[in-house]
């Protein structure tokens, strides 16, 4: 059964396919990135960042990502003659981001970028003097899916590690799904100003579950980047399998594979994570700034937690990962 927004703009988008995922992450990140980075909960893979960055920028234009963690974004783009800013929350990713950025350099990457520690809601209004309509792009993921985020550890029994963030209430990771939608909404207000006309957001994203039901999250934050007065432009697929002859190579991790186990075993038939949702948007030519009579009904403050849940008939698919 699809959702209301399925059925509607997020169905209408064009699709495009990336295969993002010819390389395990492993590979993807070894001597590009600081073994303490994969400590991180929720990594973007480097080929989806790096797939954008090539699609919708050219060398010596600048790339931002509000919630940057690791610093994905940023080495991406300065590997490939492009400038960053980036924005995390947490001091500790603060560090390995900037770990991280130096490793480029020291590898020869010619873009130059910054790390911001901060809360973005606050820390890109402080950047618009610097950074007005200087964005090309911007490449973010809001926190989401812990269920399906961790590594394995092999002591005393397969054990379950690195699957959350910091226990600071301030981070959005760790507030309700209104809270989060309605701070990543701000987040995405924030960062209009410093966006070109006609910048791209690419946002990524997946469903989740919660207390056994499918949560339809790309369509919630696509909700949010439209309230924020983005336009939608396109839907991208970041496969995360590879692609062998044809067929699809499962790259699916042993937390991801016992969490469908489980599911199955209580009649849910889920299936493996093949892709990532990249949800592409744009700043107007002539933006407005977003009125809230404008916003969209899903999105308002009084909208339950109810209302945002959308169960996939029979229980088909467990959805997107990065």
């Amino acid at each position: 059964m699809p959702t209301p927004r399925e059925s509607g703009t997020l169905r209408k988008l064009p699709v495009t396919v990336w295969p993002t995922a010819q390389q395990v992450a492993r590979t993807q990140r070894r001597g590009r990135y600081i073994p303490e980075s994969t400590a991180h909960p929720a990594k973007m893979l480097p080929a989806i960042a790096a797939h954008a960055i090539t699609a919708f920028t050219t060398p010596g234009d600048l790339v931002a990502d509000p919630m940057c963690g690791i610093g994905t974004t940023l080495v991406e783009a300065v590997h490939q003659e492009r400038d960053a800013i980036g924005v995390e929350y947490e001091q500790r990713w603060v560090d390995v981001a900037q770990a991280n950025l130096a490793l480029a350099a020291q590898s020869g990457a010619t873009g130059t970028a910054h790390v911001l520690h901060g809360d973005a809601r606050h820390t890109l209004t402080r950047l618009a003097g610097a950074y007005t309509a200087r964005v090309g792009l911007l490449v973010t993921s809001p926190p989401y899916g812990a269920s399906l985020h961790g590594q394995t550890a092999a002591s005393g029994g397969v054990q379950k590690r690195d699957y959350r963030y910091s226990h600071d209430r301030g981070n959005l990771a760790h507030r309700s799904l209104p809270t989060l939608l309605h701070g990543f909404t701000d987040i995405l207000i924030a960062a209009l100003p410093l966006l070109r006309p006609g910048g791209i957001v690419a946002i990524t994203t997946r469903p989740f579950r919660h207390d056994g039901e499918l949560i339809d999250f790309p369509s919630l934050t696509l909700d949010a980047a439209i309230n924020a007065g983005l336009e939608p432009v396109q839907r991208c697929i970041a496969l995360l399998a590879g692609v062998r002859d044809g067929r699809l190579v499962p790259r699916t991790s042993f937390f991801q594979l016992d969490y469908i186990r489980k599911l199955r075993a209580h009649g849910v038939p889920a299936r493996a994570i093949a892709h990532e949702d990249v949800l592409v948007l744009r700043r107007p030519p002539m933006p407005s700034s977003p009125a809230a009579s404008q916003r969209h009904p899903l999105s308002s403050a009084d909208t339950s937690i109810g209302e945002r849940v959308a169960v996939v008939a029979g229980g088909a698919s467990e959805g997107w990962a990065a």
